[in-house]
């Protein structure tokens, strides 16, 4: 096996100082926004870390098999708002993300996703070889709705991370399925990249005194009930 290098070992424990309580209270903070605040902007700084923590986020065989369209233009934000029920939040926001899933798995997505792994580590693996060999021995033969479907659950975890990421940015988000896929993908061009639109996720800032659920309490399923432990 690989050795961690130095770099890698003296990385600092992120929970030595109980950092984790923190994540916590960024839980209990956020919330699934209903009315933004059209006059705010969130910093271009901010969207760019949000970013990268759902580009880091972790997926199916590490293959990434989604995109995300940034858009922040008014107008397409308006016409992508007429497909999504009239979601206020998409244009009241200042910056939309659109995750867009693979439409299929392909040889040449796969072999890119393993080529760029070894370049990334400077080193091919064994390995990591014979698992590509199994993944294109499988995936491409599958039909295309399964894979798209598989494709578009790795975007979900994507979506969980940049919606705690947003959170630690102090910026509001509002995960989204009620839109017309179809429409959305028409508007942003996505069949012709071989990609598919699943979630919508605008970023923004509350208004709290528009937004009826701002001062509600959270409410979620009790601990025992969401919980069964198997010893």
């Amino acid at each position: 096996m690989l050795q961690r290098s130095a770099a890698q070992a003296a990385r600092p424990n992120p929970f030595k100082d109980n950092k984790h309580m923190d994540l916590l209270q960024l839980c209990q903070w956020r919330y699934a926004t209903k009315k933004m605040d059209s006059t705010r902007s969130v910093p271009a700084d901010a969207v760019a870390r949000i970013l990268e923590v759902a580009r880091l986020a972790p997926t199916s065989s590490g293959l990434q098999p989604y995109e995300i369209v940034l858009v922040s233009d008014p107008e397409l934000r308006r016409r992508i708002r007429a497909a999504a029920n009239d979601q206020s939040q998409i244009t009241d926001g200042s910056h939309l993300l659109v995750f867009a899933a693979w439409d299929n798995y392909t040889a040449e997505r796969i072999n890119r996703v393993f080529d760029q792994t070894n370049a990334d580590r400077g080193v091919t693996i064994p390995g990591w070889e014979d698992y590509r060999q199994r993944l294109l021995g499988a995936y491409p033969q599958r039909s295309a709705d399964v894979n798209f479907e598989h494709a578009a659950r790795q975007a979900y975890i994507g979506l969980g991370f940049a919606l705690v990421a947003a959170a630690n940015e102090g910026v509001d988000s509002t995960p989204m399925e009620g839109f017309d896929p179809a429409k959305v993908d028409e508007i942003l061009g996505l069949r012709a990249k071989g990609l598919r639109s699943v979630l919508l996720l605008p970023l923004g800032y509350r208004d709290a005194e528009a937004d009826w659920l701002v001062k509600l309490n959270k409410s979620r399923r009790p601990m025992g009930e969401f919980v069964t432990e198997v010893a």
